[in-house]
């Protein structure tokens, strides 16, 4: 880790760090950006946008503390399909196993998923796949029924909470920006919020709404392409944009892992020809989370990131 402030008179590539419940305080805070932190993110999928107001407030008086320029970027949440609660413990799902989908809104267990979206029938069709959490759980779907949908579990493993359900992004009728998406924008943007990044962007005009949303306050806004839809209209996307982010999470679980890092590297080359800056995000440094130190893997990530010309690595 650098500990002084030097590295940013040369530092070309960005640094965007979240900050969550390990990093929040005054003095982590302060020591991540004198390390060499650049914008800092709020996940707005979790918590109350309260504290998510007053932790912008925190990076600005850490910033003056240090003596830095830091910017704050928003993350809205963007549409989300979940499961209802599981058991506290959690449920193991076995590959080859079937697992039920139902719409609705209530307790889910190991047999049977309730998913809070009401078209779930009708927008699955056999042979689908079907994304647990972050996607280390998929399904195929086998029957379509009138009350609810067969799946066979194709990866298992455990799940627990109330975990996403992916559905294929083109048949998903949740819009984005959704109404919530909207009026946490408009929240952050009056509290000066430096960017917002919007997210399941699949046209221009999803940014459209949010700058009409915002106005008269002007944050950048950041595109996420984290779905086909996106990959496809990716000129007009980048134009309308200030900036754009390979969300290689959901991007990886809309298609096959081995398209990323084409896509990646298709998305961060057109940027880079456009002059619209580009975020590779996800993963970057996972094993933070139990090592001090990265695998080989991740610094080589890293390091084609920068030789691709991404201009900042999240």
């Amino acid at each position: 880790s650098r500990t002084t402030d030097s590295r940013t008179k040369d530092s070309r590539t960005k640094i965007v760090a979240t900050l969550g419940p390990a990093s929040e305080s005054p003095e982590v805070l302060d020591a991540m950006i004198v390390a060499g932190v650049d914008v800092v993110r709020l996940n707005l999928s979790h918590g109350k946008v309260e504290d998510h107001v007053l932790r912008l407030h925190a990076v600005r008086a850490s910033a003056d503390r240090v003596g830095r320029v830091v910017g704050v970027l928003a993350d809205l949440p963007g549409p989300k399909v979940r499961a209802g609660q599981l058991p506290d413990e959690g449920v193991r799902l076995v590959a080859g196993e079937t697992l039920r989908l139902k719409a609705g809104e209530g307790a889910s267990d190991g047999t049977c998923f309730q998913v809070d979206y009401a078209t779930l029938i009708d927008d699955l069709s056999i042979g689908d796949r079907v994304v647990i959490g972050d996607g280390a759980i998929s399904l195929r779907v086998e029957e379509v029924g009138d009350h609810e949908v067969v799946t066979r579990i194709l990866t298992g493993g455990t799940t627990q909470g109330r975990p996403g359900v992916h559905i294929p992004a083109e048949r998903l009728r949740l819009h984005t920006p959704t109404d919530d998406d909207l009026r946490l924008a408009a929240i952050m943007a009056a509290e000066g919020v430096d960017f917002l990044a919007v997210s399941f962007v699949r046209s221009a005009s999803d940014l459209v709404k949010v700058r009409e949303a915002v106005a008269p306050h002007r944050p950048h806004l950041v595109a996420k392409i984290e779905t086909l839809p996106a990959v496809a209209a990716l000129e007009e996307i980048a134009a309308e944009a200030d900036a754009v982010m390979v969300a290689r999470g959901d991007l990886g679980i809309e298609c096959p892992l081995e398209d990323v890092p084409h896509l990646q590297k298709r998305i961060v080359r057109h940027c880079v020809e456009m002059g619209v800056p580009v975020i590779t995000a996800t993963q970057m440094l996972e094993s933070m989370i139990t090592s001090p130190s990265p695998t080989r893997a991740e610094v080589s990530d890293i390091a084609n990131a920068v030789f691709d010309g991404t201009d900042a690595l999240m």
